[in-house]
């Protein structure tokens, strides 16, 4: 397989969408990776799997329809295998095997029959001091956008997923690639004070536009940075109960196509007068995890 990611909206060819088949049962508080879950599990509003097995089918729908190729992990029994995002990334011809939460390695192991016919030399594993998400990882053209937290109390966050040795391995493995960190806000029981990865607080839509949250990250010349680069009148600002409800979480299947989720009212109608077309779905139940569309769907080919 020839793998080709250099941003985040050219045509979409082929990607792994992750599976809620057997996703075994709630949680406990205690077992939860992110205040979101956690919040829905203290109330009783935990999504069932049946519902996120509908709302994942659909967007498999939508994929084909536009002729790409979807990869699906093997089914893992009473496992929850909904991100796949989070698990490995493609930048250019290169797979990167996640340092993920050590709980969650056989999400690996389930798509392996797909990463296994890439060549050799472009499965990347990184050391085990690097830690990273592909929700922190956002190629976009000569950059390498990555989301990280660098505090020196990062070993108390859950919600911190990728540290500065994964920069910094990023870094080396794209020498011709501009790699720009963001330190992003973190929270380990308030959802709307956490931005889990970067792509809940930005992401790249059309050929030079982007949806922005300023409080999902920790330094105020960071997020001016990401203005300043797309233009003032290029930005989507969501605000916090936006940001929550994972706005910035869309996925492009070109640079005038996105799929959106169908109640993100005010984002869908400025899509829309961008002239890119949105194909609304219902994921409202997924987004009760901290996470959308683009966590889980991973990018393996795009023009």
């Amino acid at each position: 397989m020839e793998l080709n990611i250099t941003n985040e909206t050219s045509r979409l060819r082929a990607v792994i969408l992750g599976t809620a088949k057997s996703n075994g049962p709630t949680p406990s508080v205690e077992e939860c990776y992110d205040p979101k879950s956690r919040e829905h599990v203290i109330a009783g509003t935990y999504p069932k799997e049946n519902d996120m097995i509908l709302e994942m089918e659909g967007v498999a729908e939508v994929l084909k329809k536009y002729d790409v190729t979807v990869y699906r992990p093997e089914v893992l029994e009473n496992y929850n295998q909904i991100f796949a995002r989070d698990i490995s990334f493609v930048i250019d011809n290169k797979i990167i095997i996640a340092n993920i939460l050590p709980d969650r390695k056989r999400e690996v192991e389930a798509t392996e029959y797909v990463w296994i016919n890439v060549d050799k030399a472009n499965r990347i594993i990184l050391p085990d001091e690097c830690h990273v998400e592909g929700g922190d990882v956002m190629p976009w053209n000569d950059y390498i956008f990555i989301g990280t937290y660098s505090g020196s109390d990062y070993s108390s966050y859950i919600t911190a997923r990728t540290n500065m040795a994964a920069v910094a391995a990023i870094r080396e493995l794209f020498p011709n690639k501009i790699v720009k960190s963001f330190e992003l806000r973190k929270h380990n029981t308030n959802p709307k004070e956490n931005a889990l990865h970067l792509d809940c607080c930005f992401q790249p839509v059309g050929k030079d536009k982007a949806i922005l949250h300023k409080n999902g990250f920790l330094v105020e010349e960071e997020y001016q940075w990401l203005v300043n680069f797309f233009g003032k009148e290029n930005i989507f600002e969501i605000t916090k109960d936006e940001m929550y409800d994972m706005y910035s979480n869309v996925f492009s299947i070109s640079e005038d196509v996105v799929i959106s989720e169908r109640n993100f009212t005010r984002l869908n109608n400025w899509l829309r007068d961008c002239s890119i077309k949105v194909e609304e779905v219902k994921y409202s139940e997924i987004a009760k995890q901290e996470g959308l569309l683009r966590c889980s769907t991973m990018p393996l080919i795009r023009d």
